[in-house]
């Protein structure tokens, strides 16, 4: 049985209402499993043909709109929330949210909270309904509580690579509800205030201090190697929500300034063995998903891959005490 709710009857209602012949089903990784299943009552109820996304998917910064323009018509994208950028195809949001329980796991957080009395609560989309749930169990527990908002995001909501609705509020610590450890350390690094995730998947209550150390000891390592490169790859994706290429070309100008040389590389995906053939390159700028750079540090050992903010530090524009994550923010996603 699945954990998550895929609105199956929605999505059935919405193909009849329009009468599509062809539908796109798009998946992250940790819901792929369900993708033919879900295809299979499509076929069945509305006898629409599917075609499923076999790519990696990383968020709705990495819709497969463009690639199924002229195939599909209705891409039905699973477990993410629309960025404010225009798809090129009819596109049906579907949040997925988690139906895992959280009562016991919000209980057993009380110990560890027990020294504060306000709250910032923060989590991704797949907790989104229960936001008001887990607001009305702390307060009932003594506990004042904040909920930020954004222009870019919803209401508590945090993302991969935009924190803007939990920065400047007034709180003694941070809670994040959710999976991963991604998430609750942007918190932390952001606001420099003390961290607690949730994790009701793994059962685990974590407070993220120590996480966020390691994490930091290895970016301070990747930028002390960099500071001996003189010759980059700055890389930009093709991912509309994550495309960047005026800000490369920004740090292009910035390197070949320094009396260093950059080349500016578009790439969909980026892995290692797609910088392999540069040989002659050091060192690695991406202007793409931040969490790459983070979360996939130990599959590029060989060479430097560090972000915009750490750049900075590298040349000496940006103090090491000043250390901060990347964010795409909604400007930015309109660069040309």
């Amino acid at each position: 049985m699945s954990l998550y709710n895929m609105d199956l009857e929605k999505v059935i209602h919405k193909i009849k209402a329009i009468k599509a012949q062809n539908i796109g089903l798009q998946f992250p990784e940790g819901l792929k499993i369900q993708a033919t299943s879900i295809g299979r009552s499509i076929e069945k109820e509305t006898g629409a043909n599917v075609i499923i996304s076999g790519d990696p998917c990383f968020g709705a910064c990495d819709v497969s709109d463009s690639k199924m323009k002229g195939i599909v018509d209705l891409l039905i994208h699973y477990a993410h929330t629309p960025l404010p950028i225009k798809y090129d195809i009819p596109t049906m949001f579907i949040e997925s949210y988690s139906d895992v329980k959280v009562e016991e796991i919000l209980k057993s957080s009380l110990e560890i909270l027990k020294n504060y009395s306000k709250i910032v609560l923060a989590t991704t989309t797949q907790h989104l309904h229960l936001l008001d749930e887990f607001k009305d169990f702390f307060e009932d527990n003594g506990k004042e509580i904040v909920i930020g908002s954004s222009k870019n995001t919803r209401k508590g909501q945090v993302l991969g690579c935009n924190f803007s609705s939990i920065k400047n509020l007034d709180g003694e610590v941070y809670v994040f509800i959710g999976s991963g450890n991604f998430h609750p350390l942007g918190i932390h690094l952001f606001t420099h205030a003390p961290t607690i995730a949730i994790d009701p998947y793994s059962n685990t209550i974590n407070d993220i201090g120590d996480f966020a150390d390691r994490i930091l000891r290895i970016r301070f390592g990747k930028i002390a190697i960099a500071q001996e490169v003189k010759k980059w790859g700055i890389l930009v994706s093709s991912k509309e929500g994550q495309y960047r290429m005026n800000l490369a070309k920004d740090i292009k100008n910035t390197l070949n300034d320094a009396g260093m040389e950059a080349f500016i590389i578009l790439v969909d995906n980026i892995t290692p063995d797609i910088l392999m053939p540069y040989l002659d390159l050091e060192g690695f700028v991406v202007t793409a998903c931040p969490r790459i750079a983070i979360d996939d540090s130990n599959m590029y050992e060989g060479k430097p891959l560090i972000t915009p903010q750490e750049l900075e530090i590298v040349l000496k524009k940006r103090k090491w005490e000043d250390y901060q994550l990347d964010e795409i923010l909604f400007h930015q996603r309109y660069e040309q």
